[in-house]
């Protein structure tokens, strides 16, 4: 996309500050930046239609809401079953995204439990629902948290910070 102009670029800024926590964000946005909320979800729609952006979602911090556990794991899924097993991981509301790779494991996903129990039992269903044993999926449990706050420079400046170790 050729003609992204100074306000796509403010836009793209908006979208990495806070989006505010309100029943309205988008004309709350609209107000911040001083343009009519119908425009700025025009040129979110044209944006999303060109690809720059894929999606918009929150990030929780997971032990305020009691997520003592995680970790990612990736399925060696044959590509004539990507899109089914896609489906079963993602029917879980314990995981938070998965994602395809050209390469052995194919399909990677984060899964998230109270505990390493329960996260340990849901990933069990996932394989027997799926029809993956243990020994051929990989499980990467989370060792240590490391909180980054990444902003793309619209401006030519440097952008992303890490925080360090949570």
């Amino acid at each position: 996309m050729n003609n992204v102009d100074d306000l796509d670029l403010k836009i793209l800024e908006a979208l990495q500050e806070e989006i505010p926590v309100v029943l309205d964000p988008w004309s709350a946005i609209a107000k911040r930046l001083g343009i009519p909320e119908p425009l700025l979800l025009e040129r979110l729609k044209r944006l999303r239609e060109a690809g720059i952006i894929r999606g918009i979602s929150p990030v929780f911090e997971a032990k305020p809401l009691g997520i003592g556990s995680a970790t990612l794991v990736a399925l060696p899924v044959p590509v004539e079953r990507i899109r089914e097993v896609a489906d079963i991981v993602s029917s879980y509301p314990e995981v938070s995204h998965n994602f395809r790779r050209d390469h052995q494991y194919s399909l990677w996903f984060t899964l998230s439990a109270k505990n390493d129990e329960m996260l340990q039992g849901i990933l069990e269903e996932i394989l027997c629902k799926t029809g993956f044993s243990r020994d051929t999926v990989l499980d990467l449990p989370t060792v240590r948290r490391i909180k980054i706050d990444v902003r793309f420079p619209l401006d030519g400046k440097p952008g992303g910070v890490s925080r360090g170790p949570k």
